[in-house]
């Protein structure tokens, strides 16, 4: 017969009883779990509560009531995962970003779809562009003081009537003081056509002032086609082109282009014009840069005879030239 633990001190053993492996506590044997802490024999603390209920008359260790044990058919869960079922598989963040790339791509097609048609289908609005005026120079470059060009075409044009020439340097346009190639450029891209302007130019050294009245693009045309179609053809005067140069008439501020190459039996060969002549006025135009020689020569009458003025050393002369036909 056991011997009682409070009285004596010692604890004999009793197959009735078990001890809980947590709290130590005293518990039936045929009891799954510890009242007093909740603990599951050979497994952990229980994963759920359950109220212990007693029996009433049935006796436990030291007289107490032994606790009412439930026959579970099935056994219990162990652990989380067995008691509520298996967990579900999270998605990766590589899976979430293939998941954004799939759906940022069907965005950007339904989009494509959607506006392609209504762009095509949308008249473009453009602003036209003003017009550029003409003046009638070849291209501007920056001289000294100003802004010069190298000759005058076509017959006609504006700067032309102004009584502008090659090597003339234009210092002011429309009131604004010019003084590169670029400045002129933007001047005469506000510049509108027909209304005329004011211009500074210096020949010589001496300061003139003109009007200038730009014409359109369409003017300008036919006036070269004009020119070019003339019936009477266009003036020759006997000398090679690319055999001139533009100087300096000494003891002044004048510019002349002396000739090098004079073609034998030509109207000016015939006039007694010789090699090394600085022209300084062709049919009483001044010369000053051999680009604008060579377009007034282009543009004399065939067979009418016209001044010519040249400097032959000191000596200036003037000499009457029959133009021929090219």
């Amino acid at each position: 017969m056991s011997q009682n633990p409070e009285m004596s001190g010692k604890t004999e053993f009793d197959s009735s009883v078990t001890t809980c492996g947590n709290c130590r506590t005293p518990m039936p044997a045929g009891l799954r779990f510890c009242r007093n802490c909740g603990f599951r024999l050979g497994e952990g603390p229980a994963e759920y509560t359950e109220t212990v209920r007693f029996q009433k008359g049935q006796a436990g260790v030291g007289g107490a009531q032994q606790p009412f044990a439930p026959n579970y058919a099935a056994p219990l869960a162990s652990s989380p995962t067995r008691a509520f079922g298996k967990p579900r598989k999270r998605m990766s963040g590589m899976s979430w970003m293939f998941i954004g790339l799939l759906v940022f791509f069907l965005a950007a097609a339904a989009f494509t779809a959607i506006v392609a048609p209504i762009g095509r289908n949308v008249t473009s609005i453009s602003v036209p562009e003003k017009p550029r005026a003409k003046f009638g120079v070849n291209v501007f470059e920056t001289g000294e003081g100003g802004v010069t060009f190298r000759n005058v075409e076509p017959p006609g044009s504006p700067a032309d009537k102004a009584g502008l020439v090659g090597g003339d340097i234009i210092t002011s346009f429309d009131g604004k003081t010019v003084t590169t190639s670029d400045e002129m450029q933007e001047l005469m891209g506000s510049a509108e056509i027909g209304k005329p302007v004011d211009v500074i130019y210096l020949r010589d050294g001496e300061q003139k002032t003109t009007k200038l009245t730009p014409i359109s693009q369409a003017d300008f045309d036919r006036l070269v086609r004009e020119f070019a179609n003339r019936p009477g053809g266009k003036g020759r005067f006997g000398f090679d082109d690319d055999d001139t140069e533009r100087v300096a008439i000494p003891g002044t501020k004048m510019f002349g282009v002396r000739l090098d190459d004079i073609t034998p039996n030509l109207p000016a060969d015939m006039a007694g014009i010789k090699e090394g002549d600085i022209i300084t006025e062709f049919d009483g135009v001044p010369i000053r840069t051999p680009q604008e020689l060579s377009a007034r020569v282009r543009r004399a009458v065939p067979y009418n005879t016209i001044k010519v003025v040249v400097m032959r050393g000191t000596e200036s002369l003037e000499i009457p030239v029959k133009m021929g036909r090219s």
